[in-house]
């Protein structure tokens, strides 16, 4: 389980996304990200239209995007449908997201599902908008691929110190969305969204072998293109399959 440690001003985080031309330039354009050596801030906010407590939370997250930091910082905003009932539902809402936010509590020192509810590395953290000091070693190193279209290649390596048993979660996220809300306690705001999830995914766990010649890979089939011409980035995190703490995220831009 991750400790949480003194805070500090919220960061501005990306992951690096590079674009390489293949030897044969009349091959298609590769997209290629990797996570650093020192674990990533993931922050996780589980968020609703429906709760006039929630616009604040969803609008220090739009500042969690931009420049780097060290380590990143990388966020989700899971929409919940839970406050769909009380006048307005919120399109982004869904009952997975719910669902997740339910298991999550059982790790994340919670005692009860509750909006807005922010997440650092897998555990409760209502001091936001700071955010905490975290220097830790990855557990494992994360490699994105994306050839053409839809699928990427995860390519996990588990580094000394990784767990035996590994699983791994996936979100693809759009930013620049807004919603003029019609009902319930936000009724006649208009709200803007960043991170938003759109597609959300797990994987099976698997074993780890530290010092293994080749890396675990995944594909994963996310499309780099979202709603209404935006971009779509792609979230992977790799959690300790025993606890479900977060050991490494990587998100890949393009």
């Amino acid at each position: 389980m991750v400790r949480l440690p003194a805070v500090h001003p919220a960061l501005a985080a990306s992951l690096l996304c590079a674009l390489a031309l293949p030897p044969n330039a009349a091959e298609a354009q590769t997209c290629l990200a990797r996570s650093t050596d020192r674990q990533a801030l993931l922050v996780e906010l589980y968020t609703s239209e429906g709760c006039n407590s929630c616009p604040p939370a969803d609008r220090w997250l739009s500042l969690l995007k931009g420049a780097p930091a060290q380590p990143p910082v990388l966020a989700a905003a899971f929409h919940v449908d839970y406050w769909d009932r009380l006048g307005w539902v919120d399109r982004f809402g869904s009952a997975r997201h719910t669902e997740r936010q339910a298991e999550q509590q059982r790790n994340s020192g919670a005692r009860f599902s509750y909006t807005p509810q922010v997440l650092v590395n897998g555990r409760d953290w209502r001091g936001w908008p700071t955010l905490p000091v975290l220097e830790t070693n990855a557990l494992v190193r994360i490699d994105l691929r994306r050839q053409d279209g839809q699928q990427v290649t995860a390519s996990i390596t588990p580094l000394r110190g990784a767990p035996a048993r590994l699983s791994l979660w996936w979100a693809v996220l759009e930013d620049g969305h807004s919603s003029a809300v019609g009902g319930g306690e936000n009724h006649g705001v208009t709200l803007r969204h960043d991170h938003v999830v759109r597609q959300y995914g797990r994987v099976a766990a698997w074993n780890s072998e530290p010092g293994a010649a080749a890396a675990h890979d995944e594909r994963l089939m996310a499309s780099p293109n979202g709603e209404g011409g935006r971009k779509a980035r792609l979230l992977v995190v790799v959690t300790d399959a025993v606890t479900g703490a977060p050991l490494q995220a990587a998100q890949l831009t393009c």
